[in-house]
């Protein structure tokens, strides 16, 4: 009797051990499987799946549109140089716009303070609109054009600079005109986004205040 139990004992460690050998490779076979790369990344579905598809897209859609602001908004495009007012799904307006430089700016004479001249990204608002803005003049365009910096504000402010339109949207950053139209399309400004005269009219017509600004 005792045999015959080690026998059995024997015979279920034996097939538990083969069980587990098929798993390990099973297992091996799997992790190996997903590590290859495929060669072809698209899926197929039947055309019965086809209706269940479009209806998932529509969804989608429907709830992405959902997320847009309401009324006019601008989208700046700084890789591309291109401005867009838009309603909805809908551009309202196009523009040719120049957008930040990227250059560093250090202060000489061994000092800490240092400019990025780049326009920011994310989310903004039009915080302000001005009619015939005048430029107050910041630390860096005097240290840039290597001239003293001043100490009364009337030696800051210049006339003419921005353009007839100016839409600010914080920390010092406009959506403005400019002198140098030819430098339209190209990254080249100090952080604002210049914009040509009639572009620049369209917009500041269109877009009111307090409306979203995405720049990327």
């Amino acid at each position: 009797m005792m045999v015959k139990r080690l026998l059995i004992a024997a015979a279920a460690l034996i097939y538990l051990g083969f069980l587990s050998v098929v798993g390990a490779a099973y297992f091996i076979g799997l992790k190996q499987a997903s590590s290859r790369p495929a060669k072809d990344q698209g899926q197929a579905i039947a055309d019965k799946d086809l209706p269940k598809v479009e209806r998932n897209v529509q969804q989608l859609e429907k709830r992405m549109s959902g997320l847009l602001p309401k009324g006019q908004y601008i989208v700046i495009d700084t890789a591309e140089n291109r401005l867009y007012v838009k309603n909805g799904n809908q551009v309202v307006h196009t523009a040719v716009v120049s957008c930040g430089s990227g250059v560093v700016l250090e202060e000489p004479g061994g000092k800490k303070r240092s400019w990025v001249f780049d326009t920011p990204r994310g989310e903004f608002s039009v915080k302000s609109k001005i009619t015939n803005p005048y430029w107050v003049k910041p630390d860096w365009a005097f240290i840039e054009e290597g001239e003293a910096i001043p100490k009364g504000l009337e030696d800051r402010i210049e006339s003419g600079t921005l353009g007839d339109y100016a839409l600010g949207f914080g920390e010092g950053y406009f959506i403005h005109g400019t002198l140098y139209t030819r430098l339209l399309g190209r990254n080249v400004t100090h952080g604002c986004v210049r914009v040509g005269d009639e572009d620049l009219k369209a917009v500041f017509k269109a877009v009111p205040l307090g409306a979203k600004i995405y720049i990327y």
